[in-house]
């Protein structure tokens, strides 16, 4: 007979890890706010200071902590400079990124077809809110941006609010809908421009897009948007970091 397999045990640093990213999905610190100090926290879990030191490190390796030297420890948000751009990976073939200008075409609610529906974890027809934009690099359209958003979760998102709002959107999520972007998979391919896309990035029909396709998680694995993007990269690249 095979014997069963016997417990198995997470490191002491891992629970309380999964202790820390429970407080932050509940909300009880926001999106750029300080956490307490690693002595506070050890002190709450009943736990040493380096075995507190060791998940915040993680955690600020997996880009949900930023630590700042003399200040302390804070919850990431994309509000941030540095962070504005973590997920946009398009980068001019000279110069850097200076930052990129937005046009919004439209912001609706409707209902989910099956194949986003599938993706976000939702039913088939249940509400979800539409967004297309368009990013601009010197007044150039480089990236057409469809975006699909579980209606449930982003109640009261409007074109007028988006256009009132000058960061980036995924700050917008974080602070007035509570949605932390906290990760993403993306889905890269070669495609040719239709007349549609075509006419709205400027380009001749049939030339060549980088399609993105990009499925952004929340805290627990909660797939939370889906978004596919069409990147002209006649004068841009696409830039990928690997460790």
């Amino acid at each position: 007979m095979r014997a069963d397999s016997g417990p198995s045990f997470s490191p002491l640093y891992r629970q309380i890890k999964g202790l820390l990213i429970a407080r932050l999905q509940a909300g009880e610190w926001k999106a750029g706010e300080a956490i307490p100090s690693e002595i506070e926290l050890a002190g709450r879990f009943g736990v040493s200071q380096g075995t507190v030191r060791k998940a915040v490190d993680e955690l600020a390796a997996e880009n949900l902590l930023v630590r700042r030297q003399g200040k302390g420890t804070f919850v990431a948000t994309h509000a941030e400079q540095q962070q504005q751009y973590r997920f946009l990976r398009l980068m001019p073939d000279e110069g850097q990124q200076s930052g990129l200008g937005r046009q919004l075409l439209d912001c609706r609610r409707q209902r989910a077809p099956a194949w986003i529906a599938r993706q976000l974890g939702m039913r088939a027809g249940d509400a979800m809110v539409e967004v297309r934009r368009i990013l601009q690099s010197e007044g150039r359209p480089v990236v057409l941006d469809d975006i699909w958003l579980p209606g449930d979760l982003f109640k009261g998102l409007t074109t007028e609010r988006l256009n009132r709002h000058r960061g980036p959107f995924y700050g917008l999520f974080e602070t007035e809908f509570g949605v932390h972007m906290i990760r993403a998979q993306e889905k890269i391919r070669a495609v040719a421009a239709d007349a549609d896309s075509a006419a709205l990035l400027q380009v001749p029909v049939g030339s060549p897009l980088l399609s993105v396709e990009r499925l952004s998680y929340t805290y627990g694995d909660k797939p939370v948007e889906l978004r596919r993007g069409l990147y002209n990269t006649s004068t841009h690249f696409y830039r990928n970091d690997l460790n």
